[in-house]
């Protein structure tokens, strides 16, 4: 009963602030959203998805920039510095807003310095691997790895991005060793991993199932308690040789901080109607997402909550 009234009262209160928010003339243009990583990406994927349904509610297209660089931190700046009025927006992911910025010094706190407007998907990752690996499973792969230490390359987003996270959390827990190679997004380390120029990649459902489905790469494995509906096929980390492999990923959007509650809460209301429409549920679903809150606690897993050198530097 308590869960009911505080969704009633939220949904009133976006109303509200959205009311208020159209009132004023928001949005008079297209909204510009900053995807931290390369075009035909995961994240870019799933943002233009969200946009394309959120644009009837709002009366606006959206323009998608594509900012890449420094494993998504260079795009996350250009939201969290720019001007507070709704018309620069962020949308990311766990290595985008989180790890890479434990990594280096940086005045950039998440909870500080962006303000949250939705959380719109998660989803697992999967190993990969290019079609003519030999090992034929995890086990076999696992071994391989282990006669052959440094050899096999993985590729991903750049350093400190989720693949990177996902690449170190696999040999932890496999006992083995790899060369991770960097990219400027999942895209182009999908593109050599689809030429034979990469072993493997640790990939997000959404960007690797639809090669797997085409039988382009293969799948060893999806990181996840639980099979994928997606992909049933495919069995668990757990299920093929590999307890306690774990890893998904979620994606969210950001404004300024400053910007105004009223148009925060009209886009948060554009994006609740839209991930309740049948075709986007739909679309994501076929790219193995989920909707669900995960934010806080991925936060806490992947970064401690006292990072000194988290606030180093100027701005």
């Amino acid at each position: 009963m308590r869960r009911r009234t505080l969704i009633r009262c939220f949904s009133a209160s976006a109303f509200v602030g959205a009311t208020d928010a159209r009132a004023q003339g928001y949005p008079a243009k297209p909204p510009t959203i900053v995807v931290p990583y390369s075009a035909g990406g995961p994240s870019d994927t799933l943002t233009r998805i969200l946009a394309e349904h959120m644009q009837p509610v709002l009366g606006q297209t959206f323009i998608i920039d594509n900012v890449t660089g420094a494993g998504g931190a260079q795009g996350v700046l250009r939201v969290a510095r720019a001007t507070p009025d709704g018309y620069t927006l962020s949308t990311g992911n766990p290595g985008s807003h989180i790890t890479v910025w434990a990594l280096q010094p940086t005045p950039f706190d998440l909870a500080r310095d962006l303000a949250p407007v939705v959380l719109f998907a998660s989803n697992p990752q999967i190993l990969v691997a290019r079609k003519t690996l030999e090992p034929a499973n995890l086990s076999e792969l696992i071994a391989w790895l282990k006669a052959n230490p440094g050899k096999a390359t993985l590729g991903g987003g750049g350093l400190g991005s989720i693949a990177h996270f996902g690449a170190l959390y696999f040999q932890q827990r496999s006992g083995t060793t790899l060369q991770f190679i960097p990219y400027r997004g999942a895209a182009p380390a999908m593109q050599d991993l689809l030429a034979g120029q990469i072993d493997l990649m640790i990939d997000q459902a959404a960007n690797c199932l639809p090669h797997v489905r085409a039988g382009k790469i293969k799948a060893y494995a999806v990181a996840a308690p639980e099979r994928l509906a997606a992909a049933a096929d495919l069995p668990t980390a757990a299920e093929a040789g590999l307890a306690d492999f774990h890893t998904a990923v979620w994606h969210a959007m950001w404004a300024p901080p400053g910007t105004p509650g009223a148009i925060i809460e009209e886009l948060n209301a554009a994006a609740r109607f839209a991930l309740a429409e049948p075709k986007l549920r739909q679309r994501f679903a076929d790219l193995g997402q989920e909707i669900r809150r995960r934010n806080a606690r991925r936060r806490r897993r992947w970064r401690p909550s006292r990072n000194p050198r988290s606030r180093s530097g100027s701005r």
